[in-house]
Formats: C-alpha cells, structure tokens, sequence
C-alpha cells in the first residue's frame, strides 16, 4: 500500500494555482494524466504496472476512473475540465451574432408592443407621461371661474362658457367649463389620455378636478379652451346644409354652381375630418361608444369637426369604464350588437395586466367597428335631407332591422317609390362609379367583424379629390377589392358581368344580352365550400381562445378593484 501512494504521489502533483485560494478548495490540484498524449499515458501505465505488485494495479485504476476518469468528484475550479480550455482556445467576437430565428422573435414581439392598442405606449403613458404631467400642468378650484352663458345641460352634465376672475379682461367664452353628474372621473381620465395620444381628435381639454361640497359631496369640474359653439347637428339642421359649411371647412366657396358634386365635395371633407378623428381614438385604446352629430363640434380655430363627450367612451388598453354587460349609446345611432365586445369578456383585471392582454382582446372583438356603424349612420343622414331629423332616422332604422340590416336590400325596397329627396341621396352616392355608396355599405353592416375601420375607410378611392377618373393603378386596384368584397352578392356580380361584356359578343368569344342576364339571375349557393369551412374553424379557435381567457382573467379579477387611477385627478384641499 505504501508502494502505492508513493506512485500516485509521483503522478498527481500538486502547483500553487495562479488564482486567489479558496478557504473551501485549498490549492488546486493538477492532474496532468488525462491530458497527456497517448505515447506518455502508456509509459504512465507501465510505470504504475511496474511499481505495482499484484491487486495494486487495480487499486490505482479504480482511483484514475473515480478522479480523472468520471470527472465528477471535483468541481471545474480543481479540476480544469477539458470543455473548459477547448472553448478557451476558440478566437472570441465581439460582434452581435444576427440570426434569422432571432429577427422574427425580435420583429414578433415588437409587432405585438405595438399593436392596437399598443402594450409600449401604454405603459410609457400610464406610468411615466401620465405621473409627468401632473407636475408640470395649471391648478384651478371652481372659484378661479367667472360663470357665463349656459351652453348645454344633458343627463351627464352642465356646460358653460366661462371666464377666469382673475383675468376680467378675457372675453366671454374662452374657456368652457363642464359640471359633471355622472362618470366624471372617467371623462377626465379619457380627455387627458387624448391629449396626450390623439390632441387633435378632440376638443382642446385643459383641466380637470374633484371639488367637495358639503351639500353635495364631490363633484367632478371639467375644463376646456373654447373652440366655438356649432354643433354638426346644428349645421345639419339648417336648410343650407351643407353649404353653410363649405366657408367654414373649405376656406372659400367653390366656383360651380349648386348641385350634387358641389354637395359631395363638402360631405367628403366632413367624413374626412370625423374618420380622422376616430382613427386617432381607436389607435389609442378609445372607442367612444356614443357618436353621434351632437358629439361633433365645429372648432373655429384649426376649422375642423372635433369629437366631445368622452362620458361613455371606454379605456381598453387599461379596462377604464369598461364593463361587459354595460352599454352607454344612443339607440338612434347605435350598432345592432350594442356591446362593444362579447358580453362573455370579463371585466378587466389590473393595469399592467389588462395592458399586456389587449392586442389579443381587440383582434378577438374589434370593439372599434362600434363607432364605425355610427359614423356611417352620419354620413347616410348628411346624403339623405330627410333621415336628418330624430323621426326620420327612428323611421330608416325600422326599415333597415327589417331588411336584415343589409343596407343593399333597403335600398331595393324604397328605391322604386323614392321621393325626391331620397332620389337626390342616392345621386350623390352614386357619384364617380359610386365609390361613395361602397364606402357606406362597408360601415353599415350587420355583423361589426364585416365593417371597415376608421384607417381603411381613409384609404378608400372615396376621399381621392380628383374622382374616380384620376385613381391611380394601386387605387383602382384597391377599388375593385373593396367591389369584390362586397359582401352582397349582387355588387360582385354587377362588376364582373361588366368584366365578362367588355370581351365582346357570342361571335368573338363573348357573351350576348341573354346569357349576361342569366349570369345576374343566378343565386349564390348557400352550402359549404372550403372557405367558409375555414373560417368555421377559425372562429371555434377564436372561441375556444376567447374561453381560456375569460377563465385566466376571472382568476384574477374575483375581487372588485378600486379606482386606481382616481388617484391622478386633483383634489381641493
């Protein structure tokens, strides 16, 4: 034995290490054995063999495969493992190493930051511009006020045109000042998040904050900088609409005579400014839920239609006065489906939580689509003089219910018995191919999934100044799209059977008079085909998703929260 713990001794030597010494490992021992090439391991082994006598050679190899072998006994910091100095040896880059896995992760997530209604700027607003702007923004108590002339009075609040007492050389207007009577913790927490996302789709909001009285408790007061007083169902009143506005919107009167295209130019303006003004909204988490002409002011300074009364609008990038089984609307205006989302969403969990989840809530719902079928309802009632007035709108929504909600339907059933009026509506829809007709079916449809978006309705042809005769290639395109898409059948048919007649006659290929009316005549099939298979199928998926996060979020929302974000409205001391 002795022999043998003398020939270890000669083949594991120890060498002071050359890093700092551990209380716990002590020198680091060198085993030079494994290591050496094969001609010195095979001297090794007829060394231990010779000095060895007997089961000793045993010994010691069962020591070699315990230590050296094995590699397990002892830690990389005594043993220098083989791994170790092979990857030490590789040359080592200092550049980033761009795979393309690694591209489409980073371009995923950063999609999904930034999709409607956007997780980064959501957060980048909650936590830090709205905490900032506190700091930096005007103090007023409603003693600050001069009260003026009173300039609106609804179930959720009182308007007037104000002064400050402190500056009695203002003039009467400057500023409008709104007492809240209900939801105006949530109308201040929407006019401060549009100022600061979308400032120009609303009017300019400057101020709010909670007064207590010990009459009546708290009470919400809301500021803003006077932008003027005429409302788009003022101006839509009027027997001049619309060229009480073309001044106002335009800048000057066009030189053409009265009549349909004159009328169409200024209509087109209008939509544009009102579609503008959603898309802002919706870019930012905001659906209003109660647009309407009301709603919709005239500001004199910037001389375009701004949104007001955000009371009923809903926060859903951070869940903010969003219930499922709730809905704030004029029935006049409102979709069919009156939730703005599935009633089977739950309400909306924590801050950062509701955040991060809502690219997926609004794919799944597209709550936006509301305001959309409310904005068309505008535009039908700026076409058409008589559905301007509360009766003849209630009128054309019984019409419409009955006809299924399918707007090419109602135009088939009153079409034929029109009055002039009517008859001029459709004129002017019908105007350069009648792209301003499509866009309007594209808004009033049944089901909210089918309707355009505010963004897409800006880029139909509708809004090209010049007409359908100056669309260029990718315009026209677009425009047999949205034709195509349709989802009445008849206008599709309508486009391709002008397609297919400008082939020619029988004799050339073509199709005569008679086979053409035959193709209009024939009624889409209404079995199954693979499209509507897939998309069967995508809807169970989005169903079964929609489930799983209704289960995830009821987890976490089985306590009532508070109004957190109460915190960030000033208070009178």
């Amino acid at each position: 034995m002795a022999t043998v713990a003398t020939t270890i001794g000669l083949q594991l030597n120890y060498k002071k290490s050359t890093l700092p010494s551990s209380p716990f490992l002590g020198r680091k021992l060198q085993i030079k054995y494994p290591f050496q090439s094969m001609q010195e391991r095979m001297i090794s082994n007829l060394k231990v063999s010779v000095v060895c006598a007997g089961g000793t050679e045993m010994v010691v190899d069962l020591v070699n495969n315990l230590f050296l072998g094995v590699g397990v006994g002892l830690p990389c910091t005594v043993m220098e493992c083989g791994d170790i100095i092979y990857r030490s040896t590789l040359p080592r880059s200092n550049e980033l190493t761009i795979t393309a896995p690694g591209v489409i992760l980073a371009l995923g997530a950063l999609s999904y930051l930034w999709a409607t209604p956007g997780v980064a700027p959501g957060f980048w607003d909650m936590f830090v511009l709205a905490f900032v702007e506190r700091l930096f923004r005007p103090t007023f108590k409603k003693d600050d006020f001069m009260l003026g002339k009173k300039l609106g009075e609804g179930a959720f609040g009182v308007v007037y045109r104000v002064s400050l007492a402190e500056k009695p050389g203002l003039k009467e207007g400057d500023l409008v000042l709104k007492k809240a009577t209900e939801y105006g913790a949530v109308e201040i927490w929407m006019n401060e998040r549009v100022r600061r996302a979308c400032a120009s789709s609303c009017a300019d909001f400057m101020y709010g904050f909670l007064e207590n009285s010990s009459k009546k408790g708290g009470e919400y007061w809301l500021v803003w900088r006077f932008e003027g007083e005429a409302t788009l169902q003022d101006l839509m009143l009027s027997k001049e609409f619309p060229y009480n506005v073309e001044k106002m919107i335009l800048g000057k009167i066009q030189d053409e005579p009265k009549g349909i295209a004159r009328e169409n130019r200024i209509i087109q303006t209008i939509m544009g400014q009102l579609l503008f003004a959603l898309d802002g909204l919706h870019s930012t988490g905001i659906v209003h839920r109660d647009i309407k002409p009301q709603n919709i002011i005239f500001s004199e300074g910037s001389c375009t239609f701004k949104i007001i009364d955000l009371g009923a609008a809903a926060d859903l990038r951070v869940g903010i006065n969003y219930i499922p089984k709730e809905f704030l609307l004029d029935p006049r205006y409102a979709a069919p489906e009156q939730y703005i989302m599935s009633t089977q969403t739950p309400s909306a969990p924590s801050a950062p939580v509701a955040t991060a989840l809502s690219p997926v809530l609004w794919q799944l719902n597209l709550p936006d689509r509301f305001d959309i079928y409310s904005t068309g309802l505008i535009y039908l009632q700026m076409a058409f003089p008589s559905l301007r007035t509360d009766s003849g709108l209630i009128q054309f929504n019984r019409q419409l219910k009955r006809c299924g909600y399918d707007l090419i339907e109602w135009r088939k059933t009153v079409e034929p018995r029109a009055s002039t009026e009517l008859r001029k509506g459709f004129e002017l829809l019908d105007l350069d191919g009648g792209i301003g007709w499509e866009l309007l079916t594209s808004m009033i449809r049944y089901k909210a999934r089918k309707r355009t978006s505010a963004k897409a309705a800006l880029a139909h042809p509708y809004f090209d100044k010049e007409g359908l005769l100056a669309l260029s290639v990718m315009q026209k395109l677009r425009l047999q799209y949205f034709r195509t898409t349709q989802q009445d059948y008849s206008e599709a048919a309508k486009w391709v059977i002008g397609f297919m007649a400008k082939s020619g006659t029988e004799k050339d290929g073509g199709f005569t008079e008679a086979q053409l009316q035959d193709f209009r005549e024939i009624e889409p099939k209404k079995k199954g085909n693979p499209q509507r298979n897939a998309l069967a199928s995508a809807l169970r998926l989005q169903r079964k998703i929609g489930k799983t996060l209704n289960q995830s979020i009821d987890e976490l929302n089985q306590q009532r929260k508070s109004l957190w974000w109460s915190r960030w409205i000033p208070r009178e001391e």
